[in-house]
């Protein structure tokens, strides 16, 4: 009864003029109240759907540009936006690992690191230069960036290049 007369009854008029996910979260969470006679599990089968569209949301701004020096020996990516799960393919397709740059700079001022998948494809991307030669420079992270990649990181570790060639 409290579900009946807490809802906005008035909200399922505006379900064309609101948007697609935030319309979908509405109709999922009173679907399960109704079905489950739970509002408890309604709420968390909203606030999960929910996540799931900010998280495919905010993985389409993400990019990477990148640049080379005049004499073709520094080639520069720049990092831009949230990399997480989510955005970790992007990433990775970004760059070009046949290309053999002497040195290759990501910048990631512009960027957040969020999540160990993240750690994992900058470690990843970095392995793959170092192992064809380049030497590779990380720059511009934030603390908490820092912070994540520090902890988890393995690229600095003695025989992380050897791993990475065993895969």
């Amino acid at each position: 009864m409290v579900s009946i007369g807490t809802f906005s009854w008035s909200s399922i008029r505006n379900l064309a003029v609101h948007p697609r996910s935030s319309s979908a979260v509405m109709i999922a969470t009173v679907v399960t109240v109704i079905y489950t006679h739970n509002l408890a599990i309604g709420v968390l089968v909203g606030v999960l759907l929910s996540g799931i569209f900010f998280a495919a949301k905010i993985a389409q701004l993400f990019r990477v540009t990148s640049d080379i020096s005049d004499d073709g020996r520094v080639r520069t990516y720049r990092v831009e936006g949230q990399l997480f799960y989510g955005s970790v393919e992007d990433f990775m397709e970004a760059f070009d690992f046949r290309e053999a740059p002497e040195r290759v700079v990501i910048d990631v001022g512009a960027a957040h690191i969020w999540d160990i998948s993240s750690v994992q494809a900058l470690d990843m991307a970095i392995l793959k230069f170092r192992r064809d030669g380049a030497e590779v420079e990380v720059v511009g992270m934030n603390a908490a960036t820092e912070t994540l990649v520090d902890r988890l990181s393995v690229q600095d570790r003695p025989g992380a290049v050897d791993q990475l060639a065993a895969h």
